[in-house]
């Protein structure tokens, strides 16, 4: 009888049952992201309320940066450092993190949306951190599930036939974008490698590192730069002395991985774009604030 309650207990305590709906969680990024975790902030709430001690957040894939928006705006960390390599996506960072946001805002707010217009932006060579900044932001909202790949192309139907238009809320993005001018006191944004900014903070206890890599199965079609050392990562992540929570898609190769370097994982349930439920993968340093 102990032995099954013990089963019980185990599988109670290793998942999360509910889905979390995305539509209840604030919607802070100027980006449509592929592989995103909005979904996944009322977990990372409670991973950094852990402690009310300083701390330092370190999102070393920042990708949309849901994650580091989400503790600016809730005061949910002191120090806050996004890192991107994807150029594309990094210009955008650099200009509303290091740079004028209300330049960025207005001009999608201005922008005549059309087939040439935007063509005309996308096809410009040699553009400067603003252009690409805006031109990243252009292509994310009208190309394809906000995928900026190669390969990927424009809306041609969309939302109600809208077109290009189905994903453009200019006067949204602009407020969204306005609205992270006011709480970046505390953040900073780098264009570099993952690998190399968490070695610089692996021995910082005061570190939260939230590490969200390009996926196993989907990164390949999702991301430009999607070739990882996941091995490597998951070795690097074993001798954070902070707190980190790594998350993946649930596969074998992952849980093999977690076994590897001896580190604890939980799974959630989480729904996709197209509404399939699959279950994803946290690791974390510990599990004491899961509920």
């Amino acid at each position: 009888m102990g032995g099954q309650l013990s089963m019980f207990e185990t599988k109670q305590k290793n998942a999360i049952q509910k889905v979390v709906n995305v539509a209840s969680i604030p919607q802070r990024s100027p980006f449509r992201y592929p592989g995103g975790k909005t979904w996944l902030i009322p977990v990372v709430r409670q991973w950094l309320k852990q402690s009310k001690e300083h701390k330092k957040l370190i999102e070393p894939f920042a990708g949309g940066g849901i994650v580091s928006l989400t503790a600016a705006f809730e005061n949910l960390a002191d120090n806050i450092v996004m890192i991107e390599l994807d150029h594309e996506v990094a210009a955008v960072w650099e200009v509303i993190i290091n740079g004028d946001q209300n330049w960025l805002a207005d001009k999608i707010f201005s922008f005549d949306l059309t087939p040439e217009n935007a063509n005309s932006i996308l096809q410009k060579e040699n553009k400067t951190k603003k252009e690409q900044a805006f031109s990243t932001i252009l292509k994310n909202r009208i190309f394809h599930g906000g995928i900026i790949t190669k390969g990927s192309g424009l809306i041609k139907n969309g939302e109600n036939g809208k077109g290009i238009k189905s994903r453009w809320y200019p006067k949204t993005l602009r407020d969204r974008i306005k609205a992270i001018g006011h709480v970046k006191k505390n953040m900073k944004f780098i264009t570099g490698d993952a690998f190399t900014e968490l070695e610089k903070v692996k021995n910082d206890e005061s570190v939260y590192s939230f590490i969200d890599p390009p996926y196993t199965v989907a990164g390949r079609r999702l991301y430009t730069h999607f070739e990882l050392d996941h091995d490597a990562l998951f070795a690097l992540t074993a001798q954070l002395k902070g707190k980190f929570m790594l998350t993946y898609d649930d596969t074998d190769e992952i849980r093999q991985l977690a076994e590897k370097y001896n580190l604890d994982f939980r799974t959630i349930p989480m729904k996709t774009t197209h509404h399939i439920q699959k279950n994803e993968i946290i690791v974390s340093d510990n599990f004491d604030w899961w509920k």
